[in-house]
């Protein structure tokens, strides 16, 4: 992170711009991808005054912060800027998907055999939808005996791909995974 410091109406201290580097430098710990900072120092009259303004991948975030001392205007900017980039982050960290396999959305189609015995082209009677969830076979097997279905559509763990456990006659399960 690049960090440059500018002093307006006031001497240029290097303890100062130290410490201003400093303070502002440990927000990279929040965010990896703050690319740079600028620190603007100023007085007028007896209100000291210290601005922060970062650039966040894209994303501006700024801060500002008056009182009667540099050090505390800086302590008070850079908890302010804290708060801004905890917050950003939340953002970012809501939109991303969970790090679990996502969960893809299967459509299931019922053909009606009486539609077979015309001649004419069959139709779709019913639609549903499934969410079809990442699990392991145990699971799926669990999952239809809870049910009461005959069959579940679901992404298996191990493989990321897309499988059908059913219900065979006999009471035991059949398991359709596609080649491809």
């Amino acid at each position: 992170m690049d960090i440059t410091v500018t002093f307006r109406h006031m001497e240029r201290s290097d303890a100062l711009e130290a410490y201003a580097k400093e303070k502002v430098g440990r927000l990279s710990k929040y965010l990896d991808s703050i690319l740079d900072a600028h620190v603007i120092l100023f007085v007028e009259k007896n209100r000291h005054t210290a601005e922060v303004t970062m650039n966040v991948s894209g994303v501006t975030i700024n801060g500002q912060e008056t009182r009667e001392d540099m050090y505390s205007a800086l302590d008070l900017v850079v908890e302010k800027l804290e708060r801004q980039i905890k917050k950003h982050k939340d953002r970012i960290m809501r939109r991303r998907p969970a790090h679990k396999l996502p969960a893809k959305a299967a459509t299931s189609s019922i053909i009606s055999s009486e539609s077979m015995e015309d001649s004419r082209e069959p139709q779709i009677i019913k639609v549903e939808d499934y969410t079809v969830k990442p699990m392991t076979l145990e699971e799926a097997a669990m999952q239809i005996d809870l049910l009461h279905n005959d069959f579940l559509v679901f992404t298996n763990a191990g493989s990321e791909k897309v499988n059908v456990i059913y219900r065979r006659k006999d009471g035991n399960y059949g398991l359709i995974e596609p080649v491809v």
